[in-house]
């Protein structure tokens, strides 16, 4: 408790905000105002790219938490909630500053393509830190890693159900083997409040060199962050968009960036694994199951036709567990994700 007190003390002494104006890309806002602009990525191998972002100021000291949505494109319930986020915060009650960027994959969100950048075929999630020479999902990364994660003092990414995906909302924490971190990276997520909890072990390091999604490469600096996803099959349901900006609020209140008490989720359901079962077929998906369905390992919970209905695979869970989400459209080929399913865990200390 004691090191989790010093990291606290550690972090409101070096990222309180004091009143300066906070530049982030083309966005400058003075203190208690909000600004909105671009995060330039220049043209290199392939096209520039202009992502948008909002800072806002708050006209309180306090620390700087960057929100972050829109690296897969078609995860639409994440960029709406961020987006409307932004349009109410207002920075007179505000302490500390927002960082908001809730689209980085402008090509996937304008093409309507999933899961990657369709300029350059990459997951936009996957290579933080980033360079600054290579292609466009490479040079965005090392662009928000300069302008928004060495800027914050804490982060939350948000993601939701894909396309293709059919999700139940959860929320991730990632254990690093460094105590204080943790405890202030767990306490964010038990404020966001979803009830699921997926465990992340970054407690290996990396191989030199190696790339990684957002919130490992924030962690990688110090600075607690958490994953939050809810939305399925590209729908952006009132519930869903409820469940982000009120996850995203309850974190800034735990962290004294807004008045009144944070309500932790109690009694939350923790997941220490998640198996992955990919199609072995090419051909047509029928599930038999849906999120939040608890399955014995061998259970039968979907399978794959030809384009005549002629099955031709049965789709087994390989674990005994809960389904955090399956395929939500017809379309299957080999080696396509048919479902995760996680494996119900001690919840961590």
């Amino acid at each position: 408790m004691e090191s989790m007190k010093t990291w606290l003390v550690l972090v409101i002494a070096c990222g309180m905000a004091s009143g300066a104006d906070l530049t982030v890309g083309s966005a400058t806002a003075a203190s208690g105002r909000k600004a909105t602009g671009f995060i330039q990525v220049p043209a290199g191998v392939d096209a520039a790219a202009n992502i948008p972002v909002i800072v806002v100021n708050g006209a309180k000291p306090g620390p700087t938490l960057a929100l972050v949505a829109g690296s897969h494109g078609t995860e639409y319930a994440s960029i709406l909630a961020l987006q409307k986020l932004a349009q109410s915060a207002d920075p007179g009650e505000l302490s500390g500053a927002l960082i908001v960027v809730p689209l980085v994959n402008l090509a996937s969100f304008a093409q309507k393509v999933p899961h990657l950048n369709p300029v350059d075929g990459k997951n936009m999630n996957r290579f933080f830190p980033g360079k600054p020479d290579g292609t466009q999902t490479e040079r965005a990364a090392w662009a928000i890693a300069k302008q928004v994660v060495e800027k914050c003092d804490y982060l939350i990414d948000l993601h939701g159900g894909d396309l293709d995906e059919d999700l139940r909302q959860y929320a991730y924490w990632a254990n690093t083997g460094k105590a204080a971190l943790d405890a202030a990276s767990r306490a964010m997520v038990l404020a966001f409040g979803l009830d699921h909890i997926i465990i992340q072990d970054y407690r290996t390091p990396l191989a030199a060199g190696a790339t990684m999604n957002l919130t490992r490469f924030a962690l990688s600096l110090g600075k607690a962050s958490v994953t939050a996803e809810a939305g399925h099959a590209g729908m952006s349901s009132a519930e869903d968009l409820d469940a982000l900006i009120e996850g995203c609020r309850n974190v800034m209140r735990h962290l004294k960036m807004l008045p009144g008490k944070a309500a932790p989720v109690e009694h939350p359901l923790w997941f220490g694994r998640v198996s992955i079962l990919a199609s072995e077929q090419d051909g047509v998906f029928y599930p038999l199951a849906a999120p939040e369905s608890y399955v014995k390992h061998g259970m039968r919970i979907g399978y794959v036709t030809d384009y005549f209905g002629n099955r031709v695979w049965d789709a087994v869970a390989p674990i005994s567990g809960v389904i955090l989400y399956i395929g939500a459209v017809p379309s299957m080929k080999k080696g396509d994700t048919v479902a995760h399913i996680g494996e119900v865990a001690e919840a961590p200390m």
